[in-house]
């Protein structure tokens, strides 16, 4: 098996509502013409938003509590300064700030937000990460 991840799906409560809120953010949304779930193209990797009752009932599981603290998903910047940016676009776009930006123990500068389902995501940027131009990490040994 390869080491990789190819889809991350987010099981939500309000599908219209969270697929707005990702197309504010602009990410380009795709396979419009699927019914019931959305598709968003993140570089090599995709993000699908589907009914959390549906996800559960597919996976032969009971369906949990909206948002998950159990996990948080990470937009890696390239600087500080677009840390600033994307947290503010996620405010604009209806996300809830639940940590302002800030210098982080480990040297790098990082905020987090919780998506309109809950979802928490940690904005940071890492200097000992490096970003290709396609958005791409490489973590080092």
């Amino acid at each position: 098996m390869d080491p990789r991840v190819s889809l991350i799906t987010l099981g939500v409560t309000d599908l219209a509502r969270a697929a707005a809120f990702y197309e504010a953010l602009g990410w380009p949304r795709r396979v419009r013409a699927a019914e019931g779930v959305a598709f968003f193209q993140l570089g090599g990797l995709g993000l699908s938003l589907y009914p959390r009752d549906a996800m559960a009932r597919d996976a032969g599981v009971p369906a949990g509590p909206p948002g998950a603290q159990a996990f948080t998903l990470a937009y890696n910047a390239r600087s500080r300064r677009e840390v600033d940016l994307v947290l503010a676009a996620a405010a604009a776009a209806g996300a809830r700030i639940t940590r302002a930006a800030q210098d982080a123990a480990w040297g790098g500068y990082h905020g987090h937000f919780a998506d309109p389902e809950g979802f928490l995501w940690e904005v940071a940027w890492n200097p000992g990460f490096a970003l290709a131009a396609d958005g791409c990490l490489t973590l080092p040994d």
